[in-house]
């Protein structure tokens, strides 16, 4: 796993003034390719290359952050609910080899059907039948 400063973390350039929240382990952005408004990144310092590689301090420390972007997330946007994951390799669809957790804001109706979850964010997945 490849260890990464600022001159190779995309996320480690943000400069601290767009940061929404952080803590002594992780920080909160948003995503510079939204799925939904509001869509945060919750990201470690270390620079681990996914979750799985991430200390359970790291986890608790993210965690907590979540907890505080989403109320602030509750406050401005009130969605009907979320979606909270990571990707974990480039099989997963991991473009930025530096662990970040997805939050993402959803809303009644952004979806004909959101059964499934994240599943319909890939093109050409059908729904499913539940009945």
């Amino acid at each position: 796993m490849a260890i990464m400063d600022a001159e190779t973390s995309p996320f480690l350039a943000v400069p601290r003034e767009e940061h929404l929240a952080g803590n002594d382990l992780c920080f909160a952005i948003r995503d510079a390719h939204p799925v939904s408004p509001g869509h945060t990144l919750i990201i470690p310092w270390r620079t681990v290359e996914t979750w799985f590689e991430a200390a359970r301090e790291e986890w608790r420390a993210a965690l907590d952050l979540m907890d505080q972007v989403r109320a602030a997330l509750d406050e401005e946007l009130a969605p009907d609910g979320y979606n909270v994951g990571f990707n974990a390799g480039r099989a997963a669809g991991q473009t930025i080899p530096h662990a970040h957790l997805h939050l993402i804001p959803r809303s009644h109706g952004d979806v004909e059907n959101p059964i499934g979850g994240v599943r319909h964010a890939v093109v050409g997945r059908g729904h499913y039948d539940v009945t």
